[in-house]
This record gives C-alpha cells, structure tokens and sequence, in this order.
C-alpha cells in the first residue's frame, strides 16, 4: 500500500508518542515512553517492533508484542504483567527518535539532504509502521508547542518513506546493508554532491555504503571536490588507496595523487598496476594548469590506412568510458597526428573502406605547456568537444575534453550555490 494512500488512514506522529504514558491494561499509569523502535525491511514501510520505556526511573526494552495499543500521548499494555528487558539492538533495528529525528536523512528521489523535523505512522497490514517524514517548518513547530495545540498543526512536506534513507551511526548492519542498493541508481555526481553536503560521519556512511562496488566507489571519488578527497582516504592505509585509485580514470588518479601528502605519493603510486602507473606519473609531470595536467591519457587511435570495420572493432575492444570514444584519432606510419574522424561517421561508412579515404578532421591542436586561456579559446573558437595535445614530434599524448575545462571554470561548490542540490 503506498504512502499516499494512507494519507485518509489515520496517521499519528512520533512527536505524541514520544513521552506519553505507559499504562497497563487496567489504565494504571506505570511510567511513559522515551522512544520507538523499527525495523527496516528494504523497500516496505518499517514496523513498530518495540519501545524503549522508562519505569520506575529504569530505562527498558518492550517488546511491541506486549503491546495492545498505541494511541497520541499513551501506550497500552496488552497483559497487566510488565516485563521489562535490558535493551540490545538487532540487526536492521533504529530508534526513531535518537536515530532519525532531528537528523538529516537521504531524499533517494530528490538527490539531497533533507532533515526529519516529524514522523509519520500509519496501521497497516494489522499493525504500526513508518510511512514518511516530514521535513517542512510546521513538522517542528508542531513539536515545539504543546501537545493540545501542536497536534492540531497540519504536516507539511510529507516525504513517502519509500523515498529516503536514514543514516544510523550506530547501527553498522543497517548502514551497510541498506544504502547501497538505493544510493546506487543516483549519478556518481549526486552521490558526491550528497556526501559533500552531509557531516563527516554521514558522508563516510555513504562513502562505505558504495564501497562494495569498486567502480561506482571511483566515480564517486572523481565527483568529489580535493578537500573530501583527501577526508575520506586519510584513514585508508596505501594499499587501499591504490586500490581506489586503480578503478579511476589516469587524470583523474593523477589528480588525486598530487592531493596526497608528499610522503605519501610514491609508496601510493609504486602500488599501482604499471599500465596506470606509467600514465599517473606522466601526468603529474605537468603543471594541473596546463594542458598536459588537464587532459586524459586514455583515447582510441588507429593508422590512417585502417578500414573502418578494423577501426571499429578497436572501438569496441578499447573498454574505455563511452565519452572517450566519440572521436576517433588518426596516425601515420610514424605514429605523428593525423586528424580525427567522429564515431557517427565511421558507423555510417562502408566497413571494407579505409578510415583515410573519409572526410578526415584537420582538427588545432594543443602542446602539452598550453596554458588554460589558451586551452579555452581553442575550443570555443573551433567549438570542439575535445582537443588533441601532442608532444615536440607531433604524437598524440592526450585529450582535452569540455568537461576538463568547465570544472575549472565553474566555482567550487557550484551546484549548490545554484541549486541543483536542494535542501529541506
């Protein structure tokens, strides 16, 4: 059943739950209730699985089993025998107030932060369970003022439930378990937006929360901005790093090592693979602000006497990103530039012809010291979306793509500060 159907059900919230009376089923006040206790299930809307109560100034666990009903600002007991267990968590198990009010939760949906001001329950399928969050100022004005008053507070913006993750610091099972599978349909950009804009300790939940995917781990890395980078792998030994860095693209790694402290950048990049390795080092000895530090080493190149099908086939075998294969380079027989052809073309030519004999790009190039004014004006001048550098022979070395050019044009922070992730 969704959320929003239980809209017309009747909903109660934390806040009338939270310090309300135990009574027991004569109606005998025994003491009140301090918390409540769910269990996630994956997708579904949680259960009440049981209480955190205080009697006789003990705090205790109650089993939701031994309970007959829970109503605003009162808990009835189902047997006028109270026994009351110390509390442990079990696995998947949070406590809704210490845990998710007032906290900031995951919007999976929106790709951003929102903070839990109210949370809503509803009866389903016979019992209590979580169904949304309000994040809107009127779920804690709601909390601020008396019961009797706040109760009569309609919610505000009603989130499903279905569509955020809670952070639980102090649950690991649930931290673990839960967030990847949801975390993982965003873009690696709005993890890394989501993980920039959350605390330390949020951040590393989701950090960890993706790590179980190497390579969804490195492109959220690539996303990060130098400051978080380096955050979130001073704890992790070289071996770790290295690791990290062996599923990033070569300027990318590149760009991270130099983050790095210096005792820090050999003994990291000595552990890498020497395909990588070869490539990382290259690019950190140029300067990050010149062409030769902005491009990518990785780029699909054949000899200009190549048919189209063998051209393809290079394509298909290169196991590069998508984005670094929509140009093609050309070569002569001493390996020097020339010119480049799109993918688009070589897909609608005749496979038995030579790549030659197409209508060849004579595209400017770059030289490894171009500076980044430089860099720009050759692209928006030709209006290219990528631009070859080459080296004192006239070997192609790298490329520089539009993306290079607008992380250094826009301003840190940028999606932010223009919105594009929102905050509640």
């Amino acid at each position: 059943m969704a959320a929003t159907q239980t809209r017309s059900e009747a909903v109660l919230h934390l806040s009338l739950i939270l310090g309300g009376a135990l009574v027991d089923s004569d109606g005998a006040r025994l003491g009140k209730v301090d918390d409540v206790i769910v269990r996630l299930e994956g997708s579904g809307y949680p259960p009440i699985t049981g209480f955190l109560v205080t009697v006789a100034g003990r705090q205790a666990y109650l089993p939701a089993e031994r309970v007959a009903t829970v109503e605003p600002r009162m808990v009835t007991l189902s047997k006028a025998k109270l026994d009351l267990r110390p509390f442990s968590r079990r696995p998947e198990e949070i406590l809704l107030k210490h845990d998710v009010l007032d906290h900031q939760l995951i919007n999976v949906e929106g790709a951003r932060l929102v903070r839990a001001n109210e949370i809503e329950l509803a009866r389903l399928e016979g019992w209590w369970r979580v169904v949304g969050v309000d994040t809107g100022p009127r779920g804690g004005l709601r909390r601020l003022l008396p019961k009797r008053i706040g109760g009569r507070i309609a919610t505000g913006d009603f989130l499903d439930w279905a569509s955020v993750e809670p952070f639980a610091g102090e649950a690991p099972a649930v931290r673990l378990r839960v967030l990847h599978p949801r975390l993982a349909k965003l873009h690696p950009a709005q993890i890394a937006d989501l993980v920039e804009a959350a605390s330390h300790d949020e951040g590393r939940q989701i950090i960890e929360a993706v790590g179980s995917d190497a390579d969804l781990e490195a492109d959220v890395f690539e996303e990060l901005d130098a400051r978080h980078q380096i955050e979130f792998v001073a704890e992790r030994s070289d071996e770790e790093v290295a690791a990290l860095l062996s599923h990033m693209a070569p300027d990318d790694a590149a760009d991270l090592v130099a983050e790095l402290p210096e005792a820090r950048r050999e003994p990291v990049t000595e552990r890498l693979a020497p395909s990588q390795r070869r490539k990382v080092r290259a690019l950190l000895g140029y300067d990050p602000a010149e062409a030769g530090g902005l491009m990518s080493p990785d780029f699909v190149s054949v000899y200009r006497h190549a048919t189209v099908a063998e051209t393809l086939d290079r394509v298909r075998r290169s196991g590069l990103p998508d984005e670094n294969l929509a140009t093609v380079y050309l070569m002569d027989a001493k390996h020097r530039f020339a010119g480049s052809l799109h993918l688009a073309a070589l897909l609608r030519a005749d496979p038995e012809g030579a790549v030659i004999d197409l209508d060849v790009e004579d595209v400017p190039h770059l030289n490894p010291e171009a500076d980044f004014e430089e860099v720009a004006r050759l692209m928006a001048d030709y209006n290219l979306i990528a631009a070859p550098v080459l080296d004192s022979e006239e070997r192609m070395i790298g490329v520089v793509t539009v993306d290079d050019v607008l992380e250094v044009l826009l301003p840190k922070g940028w999606r932010r500060r223009f919105g594009l992730l929102g905050e509640d």
